[in-house]
């Protein structure tokens, strides 16, 4: 709200709907039924936008809200960020010397690299709290468009460092948990109007969709048009939405500069209406990234539209709220000139006042009231922040197990490199912007944390990471002479991975292979090389480089890094942490452009596949790599598969691609909406430590699908559980899945299929692998009474076949055979034809015709027994019989 207004400073919390706010302003409340709280918040909203003219409903639609002085409503600023802590990028929080700092925890990609569902949550919370709390002093609305869940599908591109990495599975969970730790009030989180639901605060899930390119040589996201087929959307691009919305119950969403198949993705009616609102049910508000309408007009120039069409264009595809103000200066000559309806500008308003409700803003929410001065930088949070920090670093490399180290026996330390003394660039960005007030409640870098461990004596190596100046190096090699252990920590920084920035190699920037090797060489003692980063580097050299025993990766690792590496290194704290995405060599990327938006491979161009489930070339570390100071082990103790899925007549096959020679089935998929999803599969392994330090295991299981399918994932992440296991002991853990979900790939047609035939589950990288059997059974009604399954995607086989003894009459063999092996989408169209006089065109049968003839009324059983004795008929496991729904012929 207006910052002098709504909050008030200090303890006397207010909010727009309070009878004495009304009274100060010498209006009367009871006129004002957006203010009756026995009212929907539907209503209410509806009341409160019906009472505006169009200018002043217009004047409501940028992220500067100018609020409506007449009706009590003040004015609100929209835009906050709280990516991974209250920033102080966005007008909407401010920070002055009443409130220097708030709490800055590690970077997306780090925190996700812990594989800790509860982890991601509790940050959640925590920067909620220390959003309400500034809220409460009159610092912060209670809008944050936050959290960034594009997929990092190519490791150039500059803004992983805001991602939870390459896994549309794993960004789609982090999303949920991140999300609700933000919104969630604790005993709400369950009703069943979401549309009333109380939150917290507001958090935004962007930038919607298929953004994943900033700036490479001269292509920009203002002017990107990024070509996607309907598979990749559906697969990869929108999932991480897909989860935030549905499981996460998000109540905003943010669409993206670039254009989608050529149409701006903030005036695309599909993506938005259609996707957003409509499929995905969307309780909220969706908001533009800042300036996209003008950036659609100036820089995509599309459809050469003027101000006014383009605004009618993007509120007409469901545009609610734009970032800047060319909604407020244009769309209500749009709606004077009939280019739009005033009751789509009514409805975005509708849903923007309603989120502002369930936040309180109107009614208030006490349960916040007593959050203050003292929530902020509080000792639990900066403890959280060192925490996650710990939780996300990835133990690389750790030959001879040089690691951890003693302070026993390593009492100096040479700390060097353009990281050593890292503060402001362990935050990332969306954090502290330098050149605005405010910043982290502190700082430990790299240096600070060692120094708690031993002597250390710092060399920079490199003026800065590009370190193109290397008169610096010569001390740097000289300090690691003298010392018992060296700590190289590089890296990059935001001066080569950030918005507006993409990656051009995946090389260390200037003189830093130089700087490591040289300190490597001269060292008496271990080496550890420490990376800071976001997407991966080719760090080959250094694997390669006997002299260095140890190579740890940390993000960007918040205010509290420098502690955390330190813990690390000295075995304070056992690493755990997995990568979160692939780790490529430096060749990798001369092999197709940043521009090409397709995940697999193109064997046309001669583009490899991306992120693991696409590419299956050499790498430098694979995605989900990660390394312990302990060892476990595992063992699979239970397993429950799920029983075929028997399908009905309304339920078709679908086709699929297979490779040359490799076996079709006759049924190959079916779709995936078709399908009740009921079946599960479940399992138990027990996880033992066998190494003599406790330790966190993050145990991966994945799905792989069956052989021979052309265009689908070599695999796919499908659950994960972080797991604490103490030196000598085990723990069971169990991992159920929807088969459905699970198992499901996606076709060319952006159709999610259920293949048939055999899938594996691969746990931790084949610690532990089994197969699932997934087959259809068709079923197919004789004389009204009962139900032959013919088993898809196969028959009996023709051992199977064989075993039929009938000497009588040789042609029911014929018939048998032909039943069994007639592809089921044929039978299922010629239903009509399968009756007694079908049969009676092969003869008289005493293998089918004389036992549907006798056993008419049978039980159901007993037809069974019959078959399986007189006819000793080998049935194929898959293969079903039980009553027919009559009727059917």
């Amino acid at each position: 709200m207006g910052h002098d207004t709504v909050p008030s400073s200090g303890s006397n919390i207010t909010y727009i709907c309070d009878p004495s706010r009304y009274a100060k302003l010498g209006l009367n409340i009871s006129i004002f039924p957006f203010c009756d709280k026995k009212l929907s918040y539907k209503v209410r909203a509806k009341d409160l936008v019906s009472q505006m003219t169009l200018y002043e409903k217009v004047q409501q639609l940028g992220n500067s809200a100018y609020g409506v002085p007449r009706l009590g409503l003040p004015e609100y600023e929209w835009w906050s960020e709280g990516l991974h802590g209250v920033s102080n990028v966005g007008p909407g929080t401010i920070f002055d010397d009443s409130i220097p700092h708030a709490t800055s925890f590690p970077t997306p990609i780090l925190t996700t690299a812990s594989f800790n569902e509860s982890l991601w949550k509790t940050i959640g919370q925590a920067v909620s709290t220390e959003a309400r709390a500034m809220h409460n002093l009159g610092h912060a609305g209670l809008t944050f468009w936050s959290p960034t869940i594009n997929v990092a599908r190519d490791p150039r591109w500059g803004r992983i460092i805001e991602t939870p990495g390459e896994d549309p599975f794993v960004i789609g969970t982090y999303a949920v948990n991140y999300v609700r730790g933000l919104q969630d009030v604790e005993g709400t989180e369950h009703y069943k109007d979401l549309n009333s639901r109380p939150l917290k605060v507001s958090a935004t899930c962007k930038h919607f969709t298929a953004y994943d390119v900033d700036n490479w040589f001269g292509t920009e996201r203002y002017n990107f048009d990024a070509w996607v087929t309907e598979q990749d959307m559906e697969e990869t691009f929108n999932r991480p939405f897909q989860m935030c919305i549905q499981n996460g119950d998000v109540s905003s969403v943010m669409c993206s500069y670039n254009r989608v198949n050529g149409i701006p993705a903030c005036a695309d009616h599909k993506l938005l209406r259609q996707t957003v609102r409509e499929e995905l049910n969307l309780h909220g508000y969706i908001v533009a990234d800042c300036d996209s309408i003008e950036v659609m007009v100036n820089d995509h120039k599309w459809l050469d539209v003027d101000n006014e069409t383009a605004v009618a264009y993007t509120l007409q595809a469901g545009l609610n709220l734009d970032c800047g103000v060319f909604y407020t200066n244009n769309v209500e000559n749009a709606v004077k000139q009939g280019k739009v309806g005033e009751a789509v500008v009514d409805q975005s308003l509708e849903y923007l006042y309603v989120v502002l409700m369930r936040l309180g803003l109107f009614d208030g929410n006490p349960k916040f009231n007593s959050l203050g001065r003292n929530s902020l930088c509080s000792n639990t949070n900066i403890k959280l922040a060192t925490e996650a920090a710990r939780e996300g670093i990835v133990l690389l490399m750790n030959d001879n197990e040089t690691l951890p180290l003693t302070t026993e026996k390593f009492k100096t330390l040479a700390v060097v490199g353009p990281h050593a003394n890292a503060t402001l660039a362990m935050i990332g960005n969306y954090a502290f912007d330098s050149k605005i007030a405010g910043t982290p409640c502190r700082y430990t870098s790299p240096i600070d944390g060692f120094s708690s461990y031993g002597r250390v004596y710092y060399e920079a190596g490199c003026p800065d990471v590009k370190c193109n100046d290397e008169s610096l190096i010569l001390p740097a090699v000289e300090s690691s002479k003298i010392v018992d252990a060296t700590i190289i920590v590089a890296g990059i920084d935001l001066s080569i991975e950030a918005e507006s920035l993409d990656r051009v190699d995946l090389l260390l920037p200037g003189k830093q292979t130089d700087l490591i090797n040289q300190v490597a060489d001269a060292t008496k003692g271990p080496v550890v090389l420490v990376i800071m980063s976001a997407g991966g580097v080719d760090i080959s050299f250094a694997k390669n480089n006997p002299k260095i025993q140890a190579i740890l990766w940390v993000g960007y690792p918040g205010e509290e890094g420098g502690e955390a590496i330190a813990d690390v290194v000295f075995g304070k704290y056992n690493p755990g942490g997995r990568l979160p995405l692939t780790w490529y060599e430096a060749e990798y990327v001369n092999k197709l452009p940043l521009t090409s938006m397709q995940l697999r491979p193109d064997d046309t161009h001669g583009y490899p596949g991306r992120t693991y489930k696409f590419f299956n070339g050499s790498t430098v570390f694979p995605f989900g790599y990660g390394l312990s100071y302990t060892k476990f082990n595992y063992t699979l103790t239970a397993l429950q598969t799920s029983q075929p899925i028997k399908l009905n007549r309304f339920q078709h096959c679908r086709d699929l691609l297979y490779k040359n020679e490799t076996f079709k089935p006759s049924c190959p998929a079916v779709l995936v909406d078709d399908l009740k999803c009921q079946n599960k599969i479940g399992f138990e392994i027990e996880l033992k430590n066998v190494g003599n330090r406790d330790g966190n295991e993050v145990v991966l299981v994945y799905s792989q699908p069956p052989d021979g399918i052309v265009g689908t994932h070599f695999k796919q992440l499908i659950g994960f559980q972080r797991v604490f296991v103490a030196a000598g002991t085990g723990k069971k853990i169990q991992f159920t899945f929807s088969v459905c979900q699970s198992l499901a790939i996606v076709d060319y047609n952006g159709y999610s299929l259920l293949p048939s035939g055999g899938h594996t589950i691969i746990v931790s990288d084949g610690a532990i692998s089994f197969p699932i059997q997934k087959n259809f059974g068709l079923a197919l009604c004789f004389m009204g009474e009962f139900l032959l399954c013919i088993g898809r995607p196969g028959f009996v086989d023709a051992r199977a076949i064989g075993q039929v003894k009938d000497g009588d009459n040789p042609a029911s063999l014929i018939l048998a055979e032909t039943l069994l092996r007639l592809d089921s989408r044929w039978l299922m169209e010629r239903l009509d034809m399968i009756s007694t006089h079908t049969f009676a065109n092969y003869g008289p049968s005493n293998f089918l015709s004389k036992a549907i003839l006798k056993t008419k009324c049978q039980t159901e059983s007993d037809w069974v027994k019959f078959l399986d004795k007189k006819s000793n008929i080998l049935i194929h496991w898959d293969c079903y019989w039980w009553k027919c729904p009559p009727p059917l012929l």
